[in-house]
């Protein structure tokens, strides 16, 4: 179940480095947590995860959630597994 979580957050991360280099953001730093609720019963599948993206530099907000978007809704296909069996939200988080 682990690796279903890190699947999530490697694919969605590689997307989003990705689309903000395209976009000439300059990113400094990268990271990705992916923390998850799973049902009480087995098989105990998740029923929701939370990816939060925090990074620094001098990033244009919009364009991060624009990033963060685009890998959701159209390129991670991990996500695109899990959903709509699956609640995934996300959120980031900006150092400048």
């Amino acid at each position: 179940m682990e690796l279903l979580a890190v699947s999530l957050g490697g694919c969605t991360a590689m997307d989003v480095i990705s689309i903000l280099n395209r976009m000439r953001q300059p990113v400094e730093a990268f990271t990705v947590e992916v923390s998850g609720e799973r049902a009480e019963e087995h098989p105990k599948q998740y029923t929701s995860l939370e990816v939060v993206y925090r990074l620094k530099g001098d990033l244009d907000e919009r364009k991060v959630a624009r990033a963060i978007g685009l890998s959701e809704t159209r390129y991670c296909s991990v996500a695109a597994t899990l959903r709509p069996a699956v609640e995934i939200t996300s959120r980031f988080e900006i150092e400048r």
